[in-house]
């Protein structure tokens, strides 16, 4: 195998990670729109970070999802898979029309992420587990060094789990620099703000107590996420706590908790539509 066969055969067709994450919105939208499906809050606000990841972070091979120098991401908020599953087709992972099954019964795109689909590691959703797999996928690297990278998003809400704080000690503990874990820092979970719930902050510098390089960036600004992904992390794992608008990009729906479970339907979808297209009301 050569130098470059874990580089994507497949590249996504947009020239700019920015165009590509408006794209995903809009798809998302429209998948959510058809299947009456939910989540919406939390599919806007982690747009940019996939974006940024599969246009420019991310070795992988479309042709062939299963090429063991690939990098490995896990989708750990699960119930927000529908822009992961827009990115990957974009990507030539598999046509682009089987997104029209999305939320069908029988279908393999059903509204948790599934591993059924191809380039996907790992069916979540039952928060706090695909974080914990990822520490696991790292650890397998290290032992039969590989050189690929484990990248996994997660939820500020998730990190409430008790299994995320055993990662986090175990990750920093085998010195995992070979992970990294992007947290969606929207503020918002199902029931309400996080620093009503459980107040993570100072979250940095406890993830530093437990021996991991942590950066805050704005999740929304492609160019400081580039730089925080490629940025050495000096034998630790590394945590992007990547701060979002919950909604980002439909001014209904940002900080507006009602959008983690609402479905966009009549007004909600057209108008919505409109406003990421930049079309004006």
């Amino acid at each position: 195998m050569n130098n470059d066969s874990n580089q994507s055969i497949v590249k996504c067709a947009y020239k700019s990670s920015e165009e590509f994450a408006k794209h995903l919105r809009i798809k998302a939208l429209d998948m959510a729109y058809k299947a009456k499906s939910s989540h919406m809050g939390g599919l806007l606000s982690e747009a940019d970070i996939i974006a940024v990841l599969y246009h420019d972070i991310l070795k992988y091979n479309s042709a062939d999802p299963t090429d063991d120098s690939r990098d490995r991401f896990i989708l750990s908020k699960g119930h927000c898979c529908a822009v992961l599953y827009s990115a990957l087709a974009d990507c030539g992972f598999f046509p682009v029309n089987e997104l029209d099954h999305f939320g069908e019964n029988g279908s393999i795109f059903p509204c948790h992420v599934s591993h059924k689909v191809p380039g996907v590691e790992l069916s979540s959703g039952s928060l706090g587990h695909g974080c914990a797999v990822a520490a696991g996928i790292a650890l397998n690297g290290k032992i039969r060094n590989k050189y690929y990278h484990v990248y996994t998003l997660m939820g500020d809400g998730e990190c409430n789990e008790g299994s995320v704080w055993e990662m986090i000690m175990f990750a920093g503990h085998h010195k995992l620099d070979n992970l990294t874990i992007i947290i969606d820092a929207n503020k918002m979970q199902a029931m309400g703000n996080t620093k009503d719930i459980i107040e993570l902050e100072p979250f940095s510098e406890k993830l530093r107590d437990f021996k991991w390089m942590s950066l805050d960036v704005d999740g929304h600004n492609h160019d400081e996420l580039k730089k925080a992904f490629k940025e050495s992390n000096d034998g630790m794992p590394k945590a992007i706590i990547a701060h979002t608008i919950k909604g980002k990009g439909i001014s209904f729906m940002e900080n507006e908790l009602w959008w983690h479970y609402q479905v966009p339907y009549g007004d909600y979808y057209l108008n919505g539509k409109k406003e990421l297209e930049g079309v004006a009301l």
